[in-house]
């Protein structure tokens, strides 16, 4: 059985224009069933926003609804009922960020929270509630966060998002049973299904005023008096939600854990040592519980949730799991003078994410770090080290690739724990340089003969006069990752010709691929050979003071694929 929390926060827009200018307030902000003012200037303020008719009114604070301006007056007719209405441009962007950051300072109660519409939370309090003592303690404990933060808001507490919506809009404060949603939501106002304008309007023009009103209705009647069928639906769906037979999916505004520890602290914590205190106590708390079911997590994240409604957040990865506290205490040693005591802490919460298996044995190590017996454990440890100081991504490895071009014959990859596989011998028909100049550098090239070697070439503008020449080495281009820069013309039959791509079938034999490669060159004589990538032909060369170079030429003369060839330098011999 699940449960869930939900906050509403009644004239939110000008709650966090409030807080955002830090103006001080007297409002109580515990649940009541009237509204409370949210905006403690006096005199009438309005937030307006442009509508399909003008601009209208989005919030009001309590002076302009004493005078009838309510959201969804249009500013014309709210400035006729107050000439000295105060009034200033509504930002929603800024409205959402305030609540999702308001939404992952509640974290503190739930690891999964989900934003509710433009002013509202939804918190899964399944499991969570013997943390504070009970559901009735818990919804105490979260008034009393937002009241001491002087955030207006409304809870409700129910076996279903909507439910719980329901409550908090319309019967705020209370909490339903599993199962009795049918029975307790009928009296309330159809307003508490978190319907369209548009929808309730029409709804109240049938008569119809409370749930309960919709249990016994027939719906194919209902969809006749809608202009639309997805509009009927719509009330249908919140409403089915509402009472459990149908499932509403909620998005969380972050990625639940797998395990947490949380640490609460009777007196604020303002010291950078309470807080390293803490972070230790609950190291070994969360290590120890990773240990009994015989995993360890590759990242974790601590979270110092403050008396203002901040969190300060640092997190660290790790190349394999572990679940050493001492290891875990060393990486973050490096980033808690990120964490801002602020006005005092009165929250940790420890959190491990990616968990998995622990290793029980180290896998054999080849080559050079084979034959110096080095630990991998070891190894992971020193690069959870480095990635803590220097960020993510910063160790790397360098992984064979499959791919005869030489540039392409490494890529590197970031350092998870794990060596790569030794690669397979390479076949190659002559000594290969010590270094490979990457991305190759153009040169300019005297030859004897058009597709013969150099005799003088011009590097980084030094002359360079070539006494000896071994080549060439013909590496073929990889045509079968290569795809046509234009769109193919139509072919004779009407039917657009597909050109040569990467996702071309890998099963496909040789005679095939050497039919569609020769179809393409006989549809357009010219063109789609001229943009088929070139061959290059490789020289190993000596100039006359002794120096060796590996260059290559980049096509043939007179092989239609473009112009002249061009010259390259790829690697210097020792």
């Amino acid at each position: 059985m699940k449960r869930y929390l939900s906050v509403w926060f009644p004239g939110w827009p000008l709650t966090r224009l409030r807080r955002a200018r830090r103006q001080p307030t007297s409002t109580s902000a515990r649940p009541c069933p009237g509204d409370r003012p949210a905006e403690p200037i006096r005199k009438p303020f309005v937030l307006v926003e442009d509508g399909p008719h003008g601009l209208r009114v989005a919030a009001a604070n309590a002076s302009a609804r004493t005078l009838g301006i309510s959201a969804g007056l249009g500013f014309t007719d709210a400035r006729a009922r107050c000439p000295d209405l105060m009034h200033e441009d509504i930002d929603r962007e800024a409205d959402s960020r305030a609540l999702s950051r308001l939404g992952h300072w509640m974290v503190r109660l739930s690891p999964l929270v989900a934003l509710d519409g433009p002013d509202g939370l939804m918190i899964e309090t399944t499991g969570c509630d013997h943390l504070h003592g009970g559901e009735p303690a818990m919804m105490e404990n979260v008034a009393s966060l937002l009241e001491r933060n002087a955030i207006p808001h409304r809870l409700g507490l129910a076996s279903t998002p909507g439910a719980a919506s329901a409550l908090a809009r319309a019967w705020p404060g209370h909490i339903l049973a599993d199962g009795e949603e049918a029975a307790d939501l009928t009296e309330l106002p159809i307003s508490a299904l978190r319907l369209s304008q548009e929808a309730e309007t029409l709804l109240k023009r049938f008569g119809l005023r409370q749930i309960g009103q919709l249990y016994g209705i027939d719906r194919k009647a209902l969809g006749r008096r809608f202009q639309s069928r997805s509009a009927a639906d719509a009330v249908l769906l919140r409403l089915d939600q509402a009472l459990g037979l149908r499932h509403e999916p909620l998005a969380p505004l972050r990625e639940a854990p797998s395990h947490v520890s949380r640490l609460p602290c009777p007196e604020l914590l303002l010291a950078t040592e309470g807080v390293q205190a803490g972070l230790e106590w609950l190291a070994d708390d969360l290590c120890s519980r990773l240990a009994d079911i015989g995993e360890g997590a590759r990242a974790f994240g601590f979270h110092a949730f403050r008396a203002d409604g901040e969190v300060s957040s640092v997190a660290i990865t790790l190349a394999r799991p572990v679940r050493t506290p001492k290891h875990i205490l060393r990486l973050f040693s490096e980033k808690l003078d990120r964490i801002d005591p602020g006005f005092g802490i009165d929250l940790l919460m420890l959190e491990a994410r990616r968990t998995g298996p622990m290793e029980t044995s180290a896998p054999a190590l080849s080559g050079d770090l084979a034959a110096s017996e080095t630990d991998p454990v070891l190894l992971s440890a020193l690069a959870d080290r480095i990635t803590a100081k220097l960020g993510e991504g910063a160790v790397q490895i360098t992984e064979a690739h499959e791919s005869h071009l030489p540039e392409q014959a490494e890529r590197k990859a970031g350092f998870d724990g794990h060596l790569p596989a030794p690669a397979g011998p390479h076949v190659s028909h002559g000594p290969r340089p010590i270094r490979l100049i990457e991305p190759p550098e153009e040169i300019k090239v005297l030859a004897e003969v058009p597709d013969g070697p150099p005799l003088r070439f011009i590097w980084r503008r030094v002359p360079h006069a070539v006494t000896r020449a071994d080549g060439p080495e013909r590496l073929a281009p990889e045509w079968w990752t290569w795809t046509a820069p234009p769109p193919p013309s139509a072919s004779p039959e009407g039917v657009d010709r597909k050109w040569l791509n990467p996702k071309l079938d890998r099963r496909a034999d040789a005679a095939f691929i050497a039919r569609i490669r020769a179809d393409l060159e006989a549809a357009d004589p010219g063109e789609p050979v001229a943009n088929l990538p070139r061959a290059r032909d490789y020289y190993r060369i000596e100039d006359e003071e002794g120096r060796r170079f590996w260059l290559f030429r980049q096509g043939l003369y007179e092989d239609g694929r473009g112009g002249a060839p061009l010259w390259f330098m790829h690697g210097l011999f020792a």
